[in-house]
């Protein structure tokens, strides 16, 4: 199952990088708030998401995990559009810190995902691969973290 995700997920990356022809330059909702489905590996894995963007393109994403441990993440998107009408592929970068039986896990993550915010109705759907790796309490590379968003969308 994370194969096929992971696949379906570079596939369509490289498909939507490869398009000469630009869409327009709006992501189609400016703040979105809900849901993140994940395994429980990652610090980061259930949990709620918000994203707000910052101008057409890039956007911050703020996470608040209450799944194995408590975890708050922050990350930096950059979203590129494809040549389907309110898709768009992203990529970015961020930092977080978690607790877990008097343990402190802190680190960066990387995110490379798809985004969809249907035209006339105001949600917002993601799947992405968010790998972390953890500085503390010791070095640990944590590579299956993928996950599922549904968010509430605003103009």
């Amino acid at each position: 199952m994370k194969s096929l995700l992971l696949i379906a997920l570079v596939s369509t990356c490289f498909i939507c990088s490869s398009s000469a022809q630009e869409m327009s330059g709006e992501p189609g909702y400016r703040f979105g708030l809900g849901v993140r489905l994940s395994n429980s590996t990652p610090t980061l894995n259930n949990s709620i998401t918000g994203k707000y963007f910052v101008t057409n393109q890039n956007a911050v994403e703020g996470i608040l995990s209450f799944g194995s441990r408590f975890g708050v993440g922050a990350l930096l998107e950059i979203h590129k559009p494809t040549n389907i009408e309110g898709l768009r592929w992203f990529y970015g970068g961020g930092a977080y810190v978690g607790f877990e039986n008097s343990k402190t896990y802190l680190g960066p993550t990387g995110i490379i995902g798809i985004d969809y915010k249907f035209a006339n109705v105001p949600i917002n759907l993601s799947v992405d691969y968010k790998p972390e790796l953890d500085f503390l309490p010791e070095i640990n590379f944590v590579p299956d973290a993928f996950a599922f968003s549904v968010r509430f969308a605003l103009k």
